[in-house]
């Protein structure tokens, strides 16, 4: 009998709010399948099992919060003990949510080498998981007065109890006092980032790269290209530390249990700046593998994904590598953290105009300064070097694959 458990979808994550079940006992599941949607600090995301065969158990409940690595069904038949979930259930378990559409959301800047992508503006409609409606339905509450304090302001379950702790079981609340909305992310931010730089011993190369052949090639690319189709710079960003990395192995994988394990493919990471604060670094699965219109098609898909607050949680767990991106402006240069257990993060400045020397003159050229913060228990200087010259091969000619 196999158990699906809890799974981490992050260093800084310790437990979840399951916000929706996708299957029932006596349904089939294949591994892969998207079985349930848990809310986390980073958002509502979907996760998956990696498990086959029929549903014998659900152990779990909507709205009840289950930590890191607790039993949450079980999958397949056999004489193994039932489980017990490591923590009591918390008395807040909400009817099966109705199959509402996430709303439109606004605009979010990626930061993972992405400009920012034309999308719809945020509708009027109150944005809320799934589970915070069918609570505030259940109490009667109306979401119009509530702050939300999840990912781009999103209302969430702890909204809805703030709310009826402050004004009972009315119709309109007053809002909660102002707090940070994204106070909780920020937390567990601050949590990830202390523990990768307390654990990991980071070292920096930066490289200043003349990329006007690269811009000139997107503007013949996009000449005939409807606006909507048009490719963007971060996608050559992108794929150019993907390719970079399947050459350099060394920089591709994960670092846990004190070895290293290289992935076989890259799936590149974007870091996703959400508007308000508050990060998400999703990956592009097989990035290596992807053409440019595929790249740009990937991280669209993303982002749409990201400001809808419906994230896998693969994508959330599977990069290899992460690319940080400050886009169209900004700061010229930035040094990134190592999202643990990765190895590398590449971070790129924003196109500067500079003074550059070509053929002998001095040409107005666009730049960009790369910086790679690797981890020193795996490389030194020299595999570094080699990752940012193929990085710069890759996105500087065009013949390259």
């Amino acid at each position: 009998m196999g158990i699906f458990a809890m799974p981490s979808l992050g260093a800084d994550m310790e437990d979840g709010t399951l916000v929706e079940w996708m299957i029932a006992q006596g349904d089939l599941v294949s591994r892969g399948d998207v079985v349930a949607v848990v809310e986390t600090q980073k958002g509502a995301i979907e996760i998956e099992c990696f498990e086959a065969g029929e549903v014998s158990e659900l152990l779990a409940s909507v709205g009840q919060v289950v930590p890191v690595g607790a039993p949450l069904a079980l999958i397949g038949a056999g004489d193994a003990p039932k489980p017990e979930l490591v923590a009591a259930p918390v008395p807040r378990a909400a009817p099966k949510p109705p199959d509402v559409s996430p709303p439109p959301a606004p605009d979010v800047r990626v930061v993972g080498a992405v400009s920012p992508i034309p999308g719809p503006s945020l509708a009027e409609e109150t944005r809320a998981t799934p589970a915070a409606r069918a609570r505030a339905s259940e109490l009667t509450i109306d979401l119009d007065g509530i702050k939300g304090t999840g990912p781009d302001g999103v209302i969430v379950l702890g909204d809805i109890d703030r709310a009826r702790e402050t004004e009972g079981a009315a119709a309109r609340p007053t809002p909660s006092p102002p707090t940070d909305p994204k106070a909780e992310m920020r937390k567990a931010i601050a949590a990830a980032i202390a523990r990768s730089k307390r654990t990991i011993p980071h070292f920096y190369l930066s490289q200043t790269i003349d990329i006007q052949s690269a811009m000139n090639r997107l503007a013949d690319l996009n000449a005939k290209r409807a606006p909507t189709d048009r490719l963007l710079f971060g996608a050559m960003v992108l794929r150019a530390a993907a390719l970079a990395a399947r050459a350099c192995p060394t920089l591709n994988g994960h670092y846990e249990g004190d070895i290293f394990r290289p992935a076989p493919e890259v799936h590149a990471g974007l870091a996703i700046a959400l508007r308000g604060g508050g990060l998400v670094a999703p990956a592009v699965m097989r990035a290596d593998a992807l053409g440019l219109d595929e790249t740009m098609a990937a991280m669209r898909d993303l982002v749409s994904r990201a400001r809808a607050g419906r994230l896998r949680g693969s994508e959330m767990t599977a990069g290899t590598i992460t690319v940080s991106s400050l886009g169209d402006s900004g700061a010229e240069a930035m040094g990134g953290v190592i999202f643990p257990p990765q190895v590398a993060l590449v971070g790129v400045g924003a196109p500067q105009v500079r003074p550059w020397v070509v053929d002998g003159q001095v040409e107005p050229r666009h730049v960009i300064t790369v910086t790679l913060a690797a981890d020193h228990r795996v490389n030194d200087g020299r595999q570094a070097s080699r990752f940012l010259a193929a990085f710069e091969t890759h996105l500087t000619s065009p013949e390259c694959p």
